[in-house]
């Protein structure tokens, strides 16, 4: 079973150039230190190039959000942030460093993370975009302008609210879905993790008594 993010994928406008995955490498921040190259990303592009007050861009939903991060080689180089709701997802905080821009580091980042989103069973992701950033997003990855919303501004910018469509994953988890894999660490649900290890532990138990 290949491990490349085939249904991430169906929702990009591009093909993913050849070698991207080899380069770069995408997952959820699990860990305190991921937390903080997070941190530190958003802090040099939202707060240091477009002046964003830190109490705007770090604004209370930090710590109720999923994170990713993408690599490139050992470095963190962008990251992306995503809230959970009844139906629907929310795409938000999309950012790399400059010299990382026009590369494919956003291609995989997004492909992970919209793989990510279906294997939970999400169809239907929503994004608060700039305005004037419509076009470049509408070329990135299959979206269009939610209908009848109003533009609306904050934190000095114009924006629209977009939706993205995201296909039915083959493998999506639901209540019915193995309870071992369930319990995995987020995002590695195809992995054993130290709970599957503890299994023999209880079996021998089990044949003790």
């Amino acid at each position: 079973m290949s491990n490349r993010p085939q249904t991430g994928e169906q929702v990009l406008c591009r093909p993913v150039p050849a070698g991207a995955f080899e380069r770069y490498t995408a997952r959820p921040v699990r860990s305190l230190d991921d937390y903080q190259k997070m941190v530190s990303i958003r802090a040099a592009v939202f707060m240091a190039e477009q002046a964003c007050p830190y109490e705007e861009e770090f604004d209370g939903n930090d710590l109720c959000a999923t994170h990713f991060l993408v690599f490139d080689g050992p470095d963190a180089v962008g990251t992306l942030r995503m809230r959970w709701f009844a139906g629907f997802a929310k795409l938000e905080r999309v950012v790399l460093l400059r010299r990382q821009r026009g590369r494919p580091a956003l291609q995989v980042m997004l492909a992970e993370a919209f793989e990510y989103a279906t294997r939970k069973g999400y169809r239907l992701m929503i994004a608060q975009i700039q305005a004037r950033l419509w076009p470049v997003w509408s070329r990135t990855f299959r979206c269009r302008i939610a209908p009848d919303r109003p533009r609306f501004w904050f934190s000095d910018f114009e924006y629209i609210e977009i939706e993205i469509p995201l296909p039915e994953h083959p493998r999506a988890l639901a209540p019915e879905s193995d309870p071992m894999v369930m319990i995995r660490p987020e995002g590695n649900w195809d992995e054993p993790g130290a709970l599957d290890a503890s299994v023999a532990r209880s079996e021998q138990s089990d044949v003790a008594a």
